[in-house]
């Protein structure tokens, strides 16, 4: 059921409005308001999905409602009823945040596919939000370690700037739940994610991949294809593995990142983009530039911010946290109950030497809950988390 609050002091046309939509679908729930002053209230009452607003009213006018009721309820979607002289007003509103406007008397085609595009839209923000907690859970960073607490204080200061991040370790560590946090913690949190593995891609094909192609630029080049840059447009491309990347691709990744601009394999043509560049490696790229394998005035652009993830032997005191979280997680991916471990249990797995790090970790838990008794042992783990 979708409710709707309709506000609008002119008695004649609000009654108007309330029997369209009624009367239009039973899956409609609508409430209505004769001022903009009461209208703020059941705002403040209740939850709606759409508000049908008035713009000039006594007390409060529908422009300082819309203003008033983003700050309060921010995703619900208003759709302005202007008067002839009001459609400037109108239109200006949809800068403040209207989803669009109707004029008096109301068309009603025109009323009625607004108002379902309007509540298609609610419910997309509403599924955004859902999968966006959902992600979020997937890409949490367990541990309160000192290296650890230095990592998340330092994403809490770049995430909300486009600075570019060099995020740095071993495989295992846990480079892209990093770029992920510096991700869902920026302003371009609602724009696109786009992973690249620079290692997976082979090297005759990277360009393609992250610039895009034209038809006719290869031999299997059938149709024109966007690459990886244009597909994160306004959003982030975390490019995994940069250090691995060929050197003809890194020379139009740093061209992508100086001028803002990209052109498909095949093409002259400039296109625009405007994206954020998080990279990882394993390698030490510093090296890489000694060996001539990585470019200098590459590194120097890609490590603005350099983020070092320790191994997970390094900060040993998140362990006990770390296999909290995996049981439970792991629990709730097979729908079972979740296995404690007991204290001696922990306590050998804390001296155990990670060299697969947190990857290894989860790895380990997952066979301990499946192959250990009720609670995990430490005979268990000496039997199943063979080293």
């Amino acid at each position: 059921m979708s409710k709707i609050l309709v506000i609008e002091d002119e008695a004649a046309i609000r009654r108007v409005l309330v029997k369209i939509l009624s009367e239009e679908s039973d899956t409609y729930d609508v409430s209505e308001a004769g001022d903009g002053l009461s209208g703020m209230e059941s705002l403040k009452k209740e939850d709606f999905d759409l508000v049908l607003c008035d713009i000039k009213m006594p007390k409060m006018d529908g422009v300082e409602v819309l203003e008033a009721a983003k700050k309060v309820k921010p995703e619900v979607p208003f759709i302005m009823i202007s008067g002839h002289g009001d459609l400037d007003t109108a239109v200006n509103t949809m800068r403040l945040g209207a989803f669009d406007y109707i004029s008096k008397p109301p068309d009603l085609n025109r009323l009625l596919t607004t108002v379902r595009n309007a509540l298609d839209r609610k419910e997309l923000v509403v599924q955004n939000k859902i999968l966006k907690k959902k992600v979020g859970k997937n890409y949490e960073m367990i541990g309160e370690s000192a290296a650890i607490s230095s990592i998340k204080e330092i994403i809490e200061k770049v995430a909300p700037t486009d600075a570019r991040v060099l995020i740095t370790g071993s495989n295992g560590t846990g480079k892209e739940l990093v770029a992920h946090w510096i991700h869902q913690k920026s302003p371009r949190s609602a724009a696109p994610f786009i992973e690249v593995n620079c290692a997976a891609i082979p090297s005759e094909l990277i360009e393609s991949e992250l610039f895009g192609h034209v038809k006719g630029a290869f031999t299997s080049a059938v149709k024109d294809r966007a690459g990886k840059f244009e597909a994160a447009n306004k959003g982030t491309i975390f490019l995994d593995e940069v250090g691995d990347m060929s050197l003809s691709a890194q020379a139009k990744v740093l061209r992508a990142l100086q001028e803002n601009k990209i052109s498909r394999v095949g093409s002259d043509k400039d296109i625009k983009v405007d994206v954020r560049v998080v990279a990882a490696t394993n390698k030490n790229l510093k090296k890489e530039i000694a060996e001539g394998k990585f470019r200098e005035d590459l590194y120097h652009r890609l490590a603005v911010i350099l983020i070092r993830v320790p191994a997970l032997n390094d900060r040993r005191e998140d362990i006990p946290m770390l296999i909290e979280h995996f049981s439970k997680k792991i629990a709730e991916e097979q729908g079972t109950s979740q296995k404690n471990f007991s204290k001696k249990a922990i306590a050998l797995l804390k001296g155990y030497d990670w060299t697969g790090n947190v990857r290894e970790l989860r790895n380990v838990v997952e066979r301990l809950i499946i192959l250990g008794g009720e609670e995990v042992s430490e005979e268990d783990v000496q039997l199943f988390a063979s080293k």
